[in-house]
């Protein structure tokens, strides 16, 4: 439904001065006013001057996007959704690559503080600089969760952006899957060491050595004999077993491992190439932009000048341009928010994944070398004492604080991506 035309406020004397002909005001379902002109369709949300329809007003309000994991996004350049339909508004745009533009809105933008930073084609909020603007939230409070501290990019010793926080998290799985593959070589060695050491045992339980002997003696050397060959047993089971409960699950768990690693590490790159094309996009149009607007305002100048209609002309070709510019910057800025949007999503979800196959590696190694101990005790109960530090150091194995102690010594920031602003 279109909206019904609305009288200026009481009181406001730039709305009390009569409309240009053929231009009527409406009023946004935010109770925000906009002007439309019945003959050419131009839509603007600043007040057209009753000299050649010139808009004059404020800059546009800015429009929210919605929520994405409990966190709004804002833009000063999003169509409204309630919009009619054919007759899109274009919004005031804050250009601040355009120093010779000195109209009041202009003016009046450039007083603005900035809230936000774009570092490496990321956009981030700027520390709270007044009581009403909130702080963001931990998505995980008192967890040390990894979606909440790898937004920004590590940088090296001399403060320049080195490697992006996801990769900060992929390089630390990657050392897992590589100690993982270390812990399977250990077991490995270990295993060629009892099958050799059975075999010796073996073959020297069947030496004739001392087979002479005679008596009680000699009894009591052939049952030492027959005890060497039992020890072969044992550790030749031990062997067997080392191989099927120890290192076969580290091999496969491993190779899963990697499989998980390689989607996620393709797909978040992917994502961060596509933010990074975005923001270009972003800032060609906004020097289009900057562009149309000074060409505007020279001709605008000529005309104050000469008074003539050929300019009057081209300054209305100088406006649909200005106008087609800032639309063209308002779509590119909506698909770098897009972009971002996805982007973070995605980062949320495959740090948390990062984290789940983190906690099933370290749980899992912390069984298997249980095991590895369990078989060790049975092998060997009178070494006992050699695995029992090995015991209580495993039953103190806790993923979470190792996540904590690392994310303190390594993390690059706990900021998460909010939409830029025109």
């Amino acid at each position: 439904m279109k909206p019904a035309a609305t009288s200026p406020a009481p009181g406001d004397e730039t709305k009390s001065v009569p409309l240009p002909q053929g231009w009527r005001c409406y009023m946004s379902p935010e109770g925000c006013r906009y002007y439309v002109n019945t003959g050419s369709k131009e839509t603007t949300w600043e007040r057209p001057s009753a000299a050649y329809g010139t808009p004059v007003g404020p800059p546009a309000q800015r429009n929210s996007l919605p929520e994405v994991n409990g966190t709004r996004y804002t833009t000063g350049s999003a169509m409204h959704p309630t919009d009619p339909p054919g007759v899109p508004l274009r919004r005031a745009t804050m250009d601040k690559q355009n120093p010779g533009n000195n109209s009041p809105a202009k003016r009046q933008n450039k007083e603005i503080k900035e809230t936000k930073i774009t570092i490496n084609c990321v956009t981030f909020p700027l520390p709270s600089v007044t009581p009403d603007q909130p702080e963001q939230q931990l998505l995980k409070p008192n967890e040390w969760s990894y979606c909440d501290y790898f937004w920004t990019d590590k940088k090296d010793p001399q403060g320049t952006p080195s490697v992006g926080g996801f990769e900060v998290l992929l390089q630390k799985q990657l050392k897992g899957k590589q100690m993982q593959k270390e812990m399977a070589e250990f077991v490995r060695e270990r295993i060629k060491i009892e099958d050799e050491y059975s075999k010796n045992l073996s073959k020297l339980s069947q030496s004739p050595l001392a087979a002479q002997e005679e008596g009680t003696l000699g009894e009591a050397w052939a049952q030492l004999k027959r005890s060497c060959h039992d020890e072969a047993e044992v550790h030749l089971k031990f062997s067997n077993k080392l191989q099927c409960e120890v290192e076969k699950p580290l091999l496969t768990f491993r190779d899963n491992f990697k499989k998980e690693l390689k989607k996620y590490d393709h797909h978040i790159i992917d994502l961060r190439k596509q933010l990074a094309s975005r923001y270009a996009g972003v800032e060609k149009a906004r020097k289009a932009l900057a562009d149309r607007q000074k060409d505007l305002e020279v001709k605008t100048q000529q005309l104050d000048i000469k008074h003539m209609n050929k300019h009057e002309e081209d300054i209305k070709k100088a406006r649909r341009k200005s106008t087609q510019a800032g639309d063209d910057l308002m779509h590119n800025v909506d698909l770098y928010n897009r972009a971002q949007s996805k982007w973070f999503e995605e980062m949320v979800t495959t740090s948390l994944e990062l984290e789940r196959l983190e906690v099933e590696r370290v749980e899992m190694i912390q069984q298997n070398l249980r095991q590895y101990t369990t078989l060790r005790h049975e092998t060997d109960m009178f070494n006992q004492s050699t695995v029992e530090p090995v015991d209580q150091l495993l039953q103190s194995v806790d993923p979470a604080k190792d996540r904590e102690l690392w994310v303190q010594e390594h993390k690059t920031g706990e900021l998460r991506p909010v939409d830029m602003d025109i």
